[in-house]
């Protein structure tokens, strides 16, 4: 059975921790979370459809996946580290991040990792806060466990977004500092708005998928770290900035093997390179 793990937030003195906590009251109230996130999900917004059935990944390989249910679905419950500042918690089949109006919040997978695989999400964010800046909300592989981080220098974005934005960005980093770009425009980046982002990792090649479709495909053999990795999820602040309360939720995540073949190509533009300035 998946753990419920909680980030608790620090206290903070002053009139901002007294409104912070009141519109966080307002995030957790069932009047605003409405129904629970379903895989199901009908209409336009992506449900059913997502890469890991449009390319043919779904009947083989699977390595684990996590519904966010009780009981867990899976044969292992999955680990979430949680840290920073707010709360992370299992909300109506969702993994939920609930942030305060200062610092970033995460949870990370605690699994060993894997180099290489196909990891997909399904996920939703929302501003309740206004005035203050906005957050950053990332799906990121990074190395599992205690590696080095290197500062990001290592890790693999399925999506990297302002929140209320329309454009989705899409990276990876290798050592030394070298970053590997793409994006996807035109989308709705907020208002509980629910998207699927994947990215399949092989030793020839990283793509990136977004609502069913391949956006890149990088083959320069440079972009290959060969480092485990696992998932984590962020709400990123920007330094010393009073921050809109938000959230973001995930209905789902899955990892497979690449031991199904893709049932469509996966050509697509290549990335662009540039420099990590924030390598360590």
């Amino acid at each position: 059975m998946t753990s419920p793990l909680v980030a608790r937030t620090r206290p903070r003195r002053g009139r901002a921790a007294v409104l912070a906590a009141a519109v966080l009251a307002t995030v957790l109230s069932p009047v605003l979370t409405s129904t629970s996130a379903s895989a199901d999900h009908a209409g336009a917004e992506p449900g059913p459809v997502h890469a890991g059935n449009t390319y043919g990944w779904w009947d083989k390989g699977i390595v684990w996946r996590e519904e966010f249910e009780q009981p867990y679905s899976g044969p292992t419950g999955a680990q979430w580290r949680a840290s920073g500042q707010g709360e992370v918690v299992h909300q109506n089949g969702m993994l939920t991040l609930n942030t305060t109006t200062q610092g970033s919040l995460s949870a990370e997978l605690g699994f060993s990792g894997a180099e290489v695989g196909r990891w997909e999400t399904r996920l939703r964010s929302r501003q309740y806060g206004r005035g203050g800046a906005r957050y950053r909300v990332m799906t990121e592989l990074v190395p599992a466990g205690d590696r080095d981080q290197h500062c990001g220098a290592q890790n693999i974005a399925l999506e990297s977004y302002r929140i209320g934005t329309s454009k989705a960005n899409l990276y990876a980093r290798s050592l030394p500092n070298v970053a590997w770009k793409g994006e996807r425009a035109g989308m709705d980046l907020g208002r509980d708005r629910w998207h699927t982002y994947a990215v399949e990792v092989t030793r020839d090649r990283i793509s990136w998928f977004v609502d069913a479709h391949v956006v890149q495909t990088e083959r320069r053999p440079e972009i290959w770290s060969g480092v485990p990795l696992v998932p984590r999820f962020t709400m990123q602040a920007k330094d010393g900035k009073t921050m809109n309360v938000s959230r973001m939720q995930m209905d789902w995540i899955r990892h497979w093997s690449l031991e199904a073949p893709n049932d469509l190509p996966v050509d697509a533009p290549p990335t662009r390179q540039g420099t990590y300035g924030k390598a360590c």
